[in-house]
């Protein structure tokens, strides 16, 4: 057969990159790091690759296109998530369970910003059953966690709404853009009030400064009881 023949099989691109042979694990993390280093429009195949050192042929092995890439991010975030988790005690108390895990999804949120986005579009594109194994694991564990503290399955999943809705709804107000001009010290300046007509918005000019503070975990955690105060069980109280 001559060199060179359409008869002969394409090279294969070698996953072998600049960190040593490709896994799934560091072609997420690798993901991941360039994500938090310069944000979701940065990412694609052919970027990735020359992260780490490879063709964007070889990362089809791990991830099928940019769409099973972004779902890739979504499950580093719960896989680290569940890390976070293990390294402390489960609570025995329902509600302190709760509040465990809003804590430390809240640090996974904060430790990476730029992929958040990412926890809500990705579950309004991906059916329930074809989201990542880690976020599944996620869901079942908080649903065992209210089906042993007595809820029926309908408030069962009221609860696991309104918990999700919360967690993720602080952690976006939180991370929302409110800096106009980083580099004024005026608060006013710094927040751009003087784009903001007077007359139509005073009010929103004079409660700005106090919105562009994070309520932080005593926020999230505060909120939280309150969100929890009507949602125990039905036949007993939380």
């Amino acid at each position: 057969m001559a060199e060179g023949s359409a008869d002969k099989p394409a090279r294969r691109a070698s996953d072998r990159g600049r960190y040593g042979r490709l896994s799934r694990e560091r072609v997420l993390a690798a993901a991941l790091e360039l994500v938090d280093r310069e944000g979701l429009s940065a990412l694609s195949m052919r970027r990735l690759g020359a992260e780490l050192g490879v063709e964007a042929m070889a990362l089809y092995r791990y991830a099928e296109g940019k769409d099973s890439l972004l779902d890739g991010l979504v499950e580093a975030l719960y896989l680290e998530l569940e890390g976070r988790l293990a390294d402390g005690s489960e609570a025995s108390e329902w509600r302190t369970e709760l509040q465990r895990t809003a804590r430390a999804l809240y640090d996974v949120c904060l430790a990476h910003p730029q992929a958040v986005p990412l926890l809500s579009t990705r579950m309004m594109a991906v059916p329930l059953a074809r989201r990542p194994l880690a976020v599944l694991r996620d869901h079942e564990r908080i649903l065992v966690l209210l089906r042993k503290a007595g809820f029926d399955d309908a408030r069962a999943a009221s609860v696991f709404r309104a918990f999700t809705a919360w967690v993720l709804g602080y952690v976006s107000v939180e991370l929302r853009a409110m800096v106009d001009n980083p580099e004024e010290s005026d608060p006013a300046f710094r927040l751009g009030l003087h784009r903001m007509p007077s007359q139509e918005l005073p009010v929103l000019r004079e409660v700005a400064p106090a919105l562009a503070e994070q309520g932080g975990p005593d926020g999230l955690s505060a909120g939280l009881d309150a969100l929890l105060d009507g949602l125990g069980p039905a036949d007993r109280k939380p």
